[in-house]
C-alpha cells in the first residue's frame, strides 16, 4: 500500500506537468514511450524476446506508429507503414518456422498494433479539439480514479468474487465503489471545468454536459475493467504476477495503463460524433 501511494506520488506531478504543457510534441513523445514500455513489457512476460527478429521488428513498428498516425504529415503513409511491419512479421515466420510459432507471430502482432493505436488516441484527443486536455483527463480521470475506488472500496469491502480464476481478487463491491468513484469525479470535474478554466485565463463561454458525461463514465469504467481483466488474464497465462516493476506497487507500465487501451479509442470515437462541450454564444 505504501508503496502504491509513494509512486502515485512522485507519478503525478509528472502526468499534471505534461497535461500543463498541453503540447502536441510532449504529448506524442509521452505517448510513444509508454508504447514501447509497454509492448517491450509484453514481450518480456511471454519471453517472445529471446527472438530477436520478432522484437526487433515489433519495437522499431511500436516506436514510430503513434508519430505516423498522430502526425497529419506522416498519416497518409501509416498504411504503408503498417503492411511493411505485416510483410516482414510473415517473412520471419517463414524463414525461421523452426523456431517460431504462428501464436508468437500472431500475438506480438496483435498487442504491436493494438497499444500504439490505442494510446495514439490520446494525442488525437489532445491535438484534435478545442478542449482535448480536458477530454485527456476524462479518459486518465476514468480509467483511473475508477481502479482506485475499486481497489481501496474493494479491499476493505470486497466479498462476491468478480473473476476468482482470472483476477482474485477484483470483487463486485470494488466494481461499484470504482463505479460510483468515476461518477462523482467526472461530476465535480464537468461542474468545475468553466470554473478552473476561467481562473487559468482560459474561455469560459462554454458549458459542459454533465450528465453526458456520466454516461461516459459508467461505460469508461465497465471498459476498463474488461482491459484491466485481459492484463490478467494475460498475466496469468505467462505466469507473472506483473507485467514490470517500473512502478513500485503497480508493477509495469501496462499494469497501469491496461484500462487506458480500452477507454482512450471509446472516448475519442464518442467525441468524434459529439462532444460534451457547447459553446455558449
Amino acid at each position: 500500500m505504501l508503496k502504491r501511494i509513494l509512486t502515485a506520488v512522485i507519478a503525478i506531478p509528472i502526468v499534471v506537468l505534461i497535461l500543463w504543457l498541453n503540447n502536441t510534441i510532449v504529448m506524442l513523445a509521452a505517448m510513444t514511450v509508454i508504447s514501447v514500455l509497454a509492448v517491450g513489457e509484453i514481450l518480456l512476460a511471454t519471453k517472445y524476446y529471446s527472438n530477436r527478429s520478432i522484437a526487433g521488428v515489433c519495437m522499431v513498428f511500436v516506436a514510430v506508429a503513434p508519430s505516423f498516425l498522430s502526425l497529419d504529415i506522416l498519416y497518409p503513409l501509416f498504411p504503408g507503414v503498417a503492411a511493411a511491419f505485416l510483410l516482414l512479421m510473415f517473412i520471419i515466420m517463414l524463414t525461421d518456422h523452426e523456431n517460431v510459432r504462428f501464436e508468437e507471430i500472431a500475438l506480438m502482432t496483435f498487442v504491436s498494433f493494438l497499444v500504439p493505436i490505442s494510446i495514439s488516441t490520446i494525442v488525437l484527443l489532445q491535438k484534435n479539439f478545442d478542449f482535448g486536455i480536458f477530454y485527456v483527463v476524462l479518459v486518465l480521470l476514468v480509467a483511473w480514479i475508477s481502479d482506485a475506488g475499486a481497489y481501496f472500496v474493494g479491499s476493505a469491502f470486497g466479498k462476491h468474487k468478480m473473476a476468482p480464476k482470472i483476477s482474485p481478487k477484483k470483487s463486485w463491491e470494488g466494481f461499484f465503489g470504482g463505479l460510483a468513484t468515476a461518477v462523482i469525479s467526472v461530476i465535480v470535474v464537468g461542474i468545475g471545468y468553466p470554473w478552473a478554466s476561467g481562473l487559468f485565463g482560459g474561455p469560459t463561454n462554454f458549458s459542459v454536459n454533465v450528465l453526458f458525461l456520466v454516461g461516459m463514465a459508467v461505460i469508461g469504467t465497465c471498459l476498463g475493467v474488461i482491459g484491466d481483466l485481459s492484463a490478467s488474464l494475460l498475466k496469468r497465462q505467462c505466469m507473472v504476477k506483473d507485467f514490470g516493476s517500473i512502478l513500485p506497487g503497480h508493477g509495469g507500465i501496462l499494469d497501469r495503463f491496461d484500462s487506458v487501451l480500452f477507454v482512450a479509442p471509446f472516448f475519442y470515437i464518442v467525441f468524434k460524433i459529439i462532444e460534451p462541450i457547447a459553446i455558449i454564444s
